[in-house]
């Protein structure tokens, strides 16, 4: 009971001290809201306004309905240039992508020729030219099929095609890029306050006062665990609600509920690791390059940013040991697909598993520099 209390009293002088850092408070505010939105809305793997022009060497009826057919929001109107201008306009990128409609383009199609049309594309920006160059393609395909339908032509296909797009049916970027913000936010934010509270008790002399009342070390890494655990932990709630369900319209699938049990277990494994960088620092600067080094590596190969699938085989079964790849799969389980406990429980167990080891390890670490210290 004695030792609840101590860590009870530990961790709210945790938040007063935290509180009384405004910068700290406002950079948590700002992470948790404006960071998250601007990230989710400022960024998108759609084509918005792609700038497009055509060479029409053809001048037929179908040409012109073919331009016709591009327009906003995909599309900027097109712009019509002459074959002589394709080289120039696209090296000063003016366009984005040009299509280029051979002579006799609509005689041969009419006679069961299969002309070539060309689609030059501006490949600098990859992932927009990628997306632009099959909607391009889809556009030409589905107005050249009505075209040749009126003019009586008989075009059949050898297999009917139906897609059908799960968990997100009109490949909204927010809707995946919001929740994954947060998911980094919550990995970075939570080993940054903890680190910096470490590291700020040794500059300020803190943790000498501590170190003559009759404490341990398991209160006052607990104390911190639990403090900024329920920091962060409110910080993701109101996140999750304000900007991501109200601002951006995300819908929650599966249980709320047991996400946040699944935050609980992650926030458990980060206070860990950001004590651990905290007694291996000399000072902030050493403890920020730290942070690029292991936040940054956690990030891009947790699967939030590519798909584990696309890494290559041997370092799948290194991100296995991540924590952060845990967290990812298990909140895109439930938040997207609506799973349950049957879904995400093996997640669960390999991040209380991996935290509860890297807590033991970070403790005496802790316990040591502690020691050297005294």
């Amino acid at each position: 009971m004695r030792s609840l209390l101590n860590i009870f009293w530990l961790g709210y002088k945790e938040l007063y001290s935290l509180a009384s850092d405004i910068v700290m408070v406002l950079f948590v505010i700002y992470a948790f809201t404006m960071a998250i939105y601007v990230q989710a809305t400022g960024t998108s793997s759609e084509v918005h306004n792609g700038s497009i022009a055509f060479v029409d060497e053809d001048g037929s009826v179908l040409s012109k309905e073919l331009m016709n057919a591009f327009y906003p929001p995909l599309f900027k109107l097109p712009e019509k240039i002459v074959p002589s201008q394709i080289e120039e306009v696209m090296d000063e990128g003016k366009f984005m992508f040009v299509v280029a409609i051979p002579p006799r383009f609509e005689s041969d199609l009419r006679t069961g020729r299969n002309p070539d049309l060309q689609i030059n594309i501006d490949a600098t920006a990859m992932q927009q030219a990628g997306i632009g160059c099959n909607y391009i393609k889809n556009i030409i395909n589905s107005r050249t099929a009505t075209f040749l339908k009126r003019e009586d032509v008989e075009v059949s296909e050898p297999v009917d095609l139906v897609v059908r797009k799960m968990f997100n049916p009109n490949g909204i970027t927010s809707w995946f890029v919001g929740v994954v913000a947060i998911i980094n936010q919550v990995t970075l934010l939570t080993v940054i306050l903890t680190g910096a509270a470490v590291i700020r008790e040794r500059e300020h002399g803190t943790l000498e006062h501590l170190l003559v009342m009759p404490l341990n070390t398991f209160e006052i890494a607990m104390a911190k665990v639990w403090a900024n655990g329920l920091v962060i932990l409110i910080a993701t709630g109101l996140s999750l609600f304000l900007i991501v369900r109200m601002a951006l319209k995300v819908p929650f699938a599966g249980s709320v509920t047991l996400w946040f049990f699944g935050v609980v277990l992650y926030l458990f494994f980060t206070t860990a690791l950001g004590i651990f960088l905290g007694t291996i620092s000399r000072s902030m600067a050493q403890f920020a390059l730290l942070i690029i080094l292991v936040i940054i590596v956690m990030q891009l190969l947790s699967g939030g940013q590519t798909p584990i699938e696309s890494q290559p085989y041997w370092l799948q079964w290194i991100t296995f040991f991540l924590p952060s790849r845990h967290f990812v799969s298990f909140s895109q389980k439930i938040i997207y697909r609506g799973g349950g406990i049957i879904a995400v429980w093996k997640n669960f167990l390999m991040v209380t598993a991996i935290g509860l080891a890297f807590f033991i390890y970070s403790l005496a670490r802790f316990r040591k520099s502690i020691a050297v210290t005294k």
